[in-house]
């Protein structure tokens, strides 16, 4: 069971460094490791090519729906992860994310507890990261929560799942909202969403879109909102 771990960038080499080593730190599970560029001008692809990890280069920033495409066209997986490039993952991280994908035969997509996103899967962090991964490892083993939807910034589904719906939809381009809009898809197809309550994965919080400025975040926000309230129908703001 091979799961492609797909990683968006654009520029932050340290953090996509640190990302990179807690992966291969904590996941003893087989995978393979996708990088996809988008236009990075700060050494990136050059510490890509040292490490020897498999890579997208993009001429330019298409965003995070379509970089993640590109990745998923490209994985070999068997299971699908979507991460961002801003993260530290934690001790058995993707094998407790795999045991609630694989809790009940509708479950369709999975993600973690984290200190900085929106939603349900948002908790307080106390102590150090792994402190925290530890005591939720303890505390809520084995529990999993039934959500309407689950942020894209650690998204974890099989290839079946996206054979029947399809890829991210890049009119949300470069990113907000795209989760939203596969995870809607998902439920529409049937599959149950579930949050797992018992992984923690560390997240520094927007690294890319901070590039931007608020106020270009703010606009680009309302933009993807109303596109898909026009796509569906219904305020994407009810399910968080």
């Amino acid at each position: 069971m091979l799961t492609s771990i797909i990683i968006p960038t654009y520029n932050r080499l340290p953090l996509l460094q640190e990302a990179i080593y807690s992966i291969r730190s904590s996941t003893p599970e087989a995978y393979e490791l996708i990088v996809v560029d988008n236009g990075s001008t700060d050494g990136t692809i050059e510490y890509l090519r040292e490490q020897n990890i498999t890579f997208v280069g993009l001429p330019c920033n298409q965003g995070f729906p379509a970089a993640c495409n590109w990745g998923l066209r490209l994985a070999r997986g068997d299971y699908f992860l979507l991460l961002n490039n801003d993260v530290l993952v934690t001790a058995g991280w993707l094998g407790k994310l795999h045991r609630a994908l694989d809790s009940g035969r509708q479950v369709g997509m999975t993600g973690p507890m984290s200190n900085y996103v929106s939603g349900g899967q948002q908790i307080d962090m106390r102590g150090s990261y792994t402190e925290m991964a530890e005591q939720l490892g303890v505390d809520e083993a084995g529990h999993y929560e039934e959500v309407s939807r689950l942020v894209g910034f650690c998204l974890l589904f099989s290839r079946e799942l996206m054979n029947r719906i399809g890829l991210l939809d890049e009119r949300f381009s470069p990113g907000h909202y795209e989760d939203d809009d596969y995870c809607y898809r998902a439920r529409q197809a049937g599959y149950q969403l579930l949050m797992a309550k018992d992984t923690f994965v560390y997240h520094h919080g927007s690294a890319s879109f901070k590039q931007e400025g608020q106020d270009a975040v703010e606009r680009l926000l309302a933009r993807n909102r109303k596109l898909f309230t026009d796509k569906w129908g219904v305020d994407p703001q009810q399910f968080i």
